[in-house]
């Protein structure tokens, strides 16, 4: 799963990978977008705020929120095993268009009609 998100992430118009601390993250800039833990098993995702209370209470056992000290972060945790490929894609998709400008994000959706696949 990693491996198709790291595709994903590299492609994405603006986005580059670094590793922090041991940890691939996905970034625009200085702004990261996505970030996996240590072994792998957790995506941390953009999220809007006002949003993630109910993505969570949705789904308990495949979302959460973010340690405290992060709280004030557009963020949320994903369970890698719980989420198909094409999830975790439009997830990535949709954190990365949190960072970019609105005319990047259309031009992807002009040359990707029906979305990350």
């Amino acid at each position: 799963m990693i491996d198709d998100v790291r595709a994903l992430g590299s492609e994405l118009e603006r986005s580059y990978e670094v590793y922090v601390r041991g940890r691939l993250k996905f970034r625009v800039k200085q702004i990261v977008y996505v970030a996996f833990s240590l072994d792998e098993r957790v995506m941390g995702f953009g999220f809007p705020k006002e949003e993630r209370a109910a993505l969570v209470e949705s789904e308990p056992h495949r979302f959460h929120l973010p340690p405290q000290a992060d709280l004030r972060f557009h963020w949320v945790h994903a369970d890698l095993a719980t989420l198909d490929p094409a999830e975790a894609r439009e997830l990535v998709v949709d954190a990365w268009r949190l960072v970019v400008p609105q005319k990047v994000s259309r031009a992807y959706d002009l040359a990707h009609p029906h979305g990350p696949g």
